[in-house]
């Protein structure tokens, strides 16, 4: 479970900017501009010794929303704002870029399959320049509802326990929350 009471480096150095901005500004334009959301607890969590060397990630995970619905929450950026609470800019084509959480998650989307396929280039700003790994989303029609199914190949090994508890914590269970409050 995550402390409540940790910061993260980008709080911390943003805290201590607004510090400098209001002592230097007397409140002036700091205080009419509209608070937008810290990015999540994005710090490194610690491998375990059983997961240190994994470099994959495979969930089948069941979800009462169609295809259709998952793929547009996932591509389009309004909805995966919404979902996460977080800025994201979003490009929905293939070869197109984009920019998660504020900025801590970048890459591109490889093949986009309306409703049935999302396979990106993606990669955390915090990991060494131009390494990437794979994020591939598949979705599969189960009555009124889909099946995704995930896998997360190619990452630096020691990153499995971040990674994962990332999944769960920023896109699982904020994706079915938002789906669920949505008609």
């Amino acid at each position: 479970m995550k402390d409540s009471f940790s910061i993260s480096r980008r709080q911390t150095l943003t805290g201590a900017a607004a510090a400098i901005a209001l002592s230097a500004s007397g409140l002036r334009a700091i205080a009419q501009e509209p608070a937008t959301p810290a990015p999540p607890d994005m710090a490194q969590k610690p491998a375990t010794p059983a997961n240190d060397q994994r470099t994959s990630i495979h969930y089948e995970l069941e979800f009462d929303a169609s295809p259709h619905r998952l793929y547009s929450t996932i591509v389009e950026q309004k909805q995966f704002a919404a979902f996460t609470g977080l800025p994201a800019t979003i490009d929905p084509a293939e070869g197109g870029g984009f920019s998660m959480f504020g900025g801590l998650i970048v890459g591109r989307n490889v093949e986009l399959v309306d409703g049935q396929r999302i396979v990106q280039a993606w990669r955390p700003t915090h990991w060494d320049p131009g390494v990437y790994s794979i994020v591939h989303f598949e979705f599969k029609p189960r009555a009124a509802a889909a099946t995704l199914i995930f896998d997360h190949t190619g990452f630096p090994a020691g990153e499995y326990d971040h990674l994962d508890f990332g999944w769960q914590e920023h896109y699982w269970g904020p994706l079915r929350k938002y789906l669920a409050a949505q008609p």
